[in-house]
C-alpha cells in the first residue's frame, strides 16, 4: 500500500469516528446523555444486578481510565449508576444501574437499533460482515501492537 493510500485510510477513519459520535449524540440529545454514555450505561446494564468493575469496562471498551471514572462520575450524578464496594477486595467498586437506568432501557435500546439501522442503511449484508471482517481483524492487529509497544518503544 501506498503511504499516500495509508494516509488517507488513517485521516478517513479519523473523519468517520468523529462525525459517528458527533451524530450519534445529536440522536441521544433527547435522553440527555451523550452516545458513549449510553454505549456505557447499556453494557452496565447488561451485567444486571451482578454489576461490573472500572477495570472490566476498561478492558472491555478500549477507553482510559480517566476516560471512564469521568463518565460513570456523570452517570452517577445524574442518577444513573450506584456504587457498592465489591466484596473481599476493598479497592473495587462495583458498579450497578438504579432503577431510573432500568426505566430508560428500553428507550436507550430502541434509539440504539433506530441509529445503528440508520448508520447502516448504506451497506447490503454482504458489505456488512465484510465490514465487521476487516474491523475484527483490525482491532485484533491493534491490540497486538499495543501490547507490543508496551515492551518496545517506537524507535
Amino acid at each position: 500500500m501506498t503511504e499516500r493510500r495509508s494516509s488517507r485510510l488513517l485521516r478517513d477513519s479519523r473523519w468517520i469516528s468523529v462525525q459517528i459520535e458527533r451524530w450519534a449524540n445529536g440522536a441521544m440529545e433527547p435522553t440527555g446523555l451523550t452516545a458513549a454514555q449510553v454505549s456505557l450505561l447499556l453494557h452496565i446494564l447488561a451485567q444486571g444486578e451482578e454489576g461490573t468493575s472500572l477495570t472490566a469496562i476498561h478492558r472491555s471498551s478500549g477507553y482510559s481510565m480517566p476516560t471512564l471514572s469521568g463518565m460513570l462520575k456523570r452517570l452517577r450524578t445524574k442518577g444513573y449508576l450506584r456504587v457498592e464496594p465489591c466484596i473481599g477486595d476493598d479497592r473495587c467498586k462495583k458498579l450497578l444501574p438504579t432503577e431510573k437506568s432500568w426505566q430508560l432501557r428500553a428507550e436507550l435500546e430502541e434509539r440504539s437499533r433506530q441509529m445503528e439501522g440508520e448508520l447502516y442503511a448504506c451497506f447490503t449484508g454482504e458489505e456488512l460482515r465484510a465490514l465487521d471482517g476487516m474491523q475484527r481483524k483490525l482491532r485484533g492487529h491493534l491490540s497486538t501492537l499495543s501490547k507490543r509497544g508496551k515492551e518496545t518503544s517506537l524507535s
